[in-house]
């Protein structure tokens, strides 16, 4: 893929803002897709099993402003299967590691529509906004660990510039699973007789993070197989290494993510810029559940360290399957991330005849 064209002057990254539209930037606009370089119409990468395919590799400075992917796979859990995978400036570690699904949003390996500000899925179409700047180079791979070709259409649109200058942070996104999440003794007992929890060292843990940044979001998926509300857990943001308490300590699940009084109220489900509960199968809070909140006004800044986690239930006390995509933006290097689940870790449980819990 050729390198940028180097121009002069150095320029921001600019605001997406409507108000800022008219704004005239030194900057090209470029696109890397999957068309057919013969001129005919076989626009798509065919990806064969276990193989890793590159999407994009940039030199130069730059930003990615959208990402569009749409595919065709007869293995009905490939969005958990297909590894999505970027590097920014020559790093050896990815900064987003995330199964294809989750990173658009979509958990438990199913599609459905919803309509967020940095991420979208309509019609089998799946888009992302979240800027990605770059100052040396970006590389994008997706690897394939279905057992059967995958077919592969996509854009990678970014902007390239002379030079990357200003305090920009690099796009991390990170996927994790706890599965299931365990019912351990309460760390105590309020007057009231209900579990308290005194630590949250027993939470299901969305991010852990080390260096300057901050964190602009979540989804998480929770698959229940018991009746009964699961989202009396409180999130907690731990902040530069500070001890209990947390210095951002919220209320309930629901709360975090914008509802209110166990979604009681919800018949179906609903998506806004901000936050939704864009999934769900079954009104009596069994079976599989999304939820997503997008920090875009009010982004978690740390100086040195975060760490994110959410009670599965009040002070831990519901098991099941826990699954969540962090997003946010940080300094390099970044810590290590923990090891990918393998592939048959990452599954969801089938509805029928097969047992859902190990």
């Amino acid at each position: 893929m050729r390198p940028n064209r180097r121009r002069e002057p150095s320029v921001n990254l600019g605001s997406s803002s409507l108000r800022n539209l008219a704004e005239l930037r030194d900057a090209e606009s470029h696109r890397v897709s999957s068309y057919d370089r013969s001129g005919g119409n076989d626009d798509r990468l065919h990806i064969a099993p276990g193989a890793t395919a590159t999407l994009a590799d940039v030199s130069g400075a730059g930003c990615i402003t959208h990402i569009w992917t749409t595919i065709a796979s007869a293995d009905p859990f490939h969005l958990r299967k297909l590894v999505l995978r970027m590097y920014w400036d020559d790093e050896a570690e990815p900064s987003v590691e995330v199964p294809v699904g989750d990173f658009f949003g979509l958990g438990h390996a199913q599609t459905t529509y919803f309509n967020s500000l940095p991420l979208q899925m309509f019609d089998r179409g799946f888009n992302c906004w979240f800027p990605m700047p770059f100052k040396t180079r970006a590389r994008i791979t997706v690897q394939n660990e279905t057992d059967a070709e995958v077919i592969y259409y996509y854009y990678v649109d970014y902007e390239s510039y002379d030079r990357l200058e200003g305090d920009y942070g690099r796009f991390h996104a990170q996927w994790r699973r706890e599965n299931p999440t365990l019912v351990k003794p309460p760390e105590g007992v309020g007057a009231r007789g209900e579990r308290l929890n005194l630590t949250g060292e027993d939470n299901f843990l969305i991010l852990v993070a080390k260096g300057r940044g901050h964190y602009v979001g979540c989804h998480v998926d929770v698959d229940l197989k018991e009746p009964g509300w699961w989202g009396e857990g409180d999130d907690m943001f731990f902040v530069d290494g500070e001890a209990w308490p947390p210095r951002l300590h919220g209320t309930g699940t629901e709360d975090y993510f914008c509802g209110a009084w166990n979604y009681n109220r919800l018949e179906h489900t609903f998506s806004t810029p901000y936050y939704g509960y864009h999934f769900k199968t079954n009104a009596d809070y069994t079976g599989k559940h999304s939820q997503y909140r997008y920090h875009i006004e009010d982004p978690i800044r740390f100086k040195e360290s975060l760490v994110f986690s959410i009670e599965h239930g009040h002070a831990n006390d519901k098991e099941g399957d826990w699954s969540s995509t962090a997003y946010w933006y940080q300094t390099e290097p970044h810590l290590t991330f923990p090891t990918l689940l393998p592939v048959d870790q990452r599954l969801p449980y089938r509805w029928g005849g097969i047992e859902r819990w190990r």
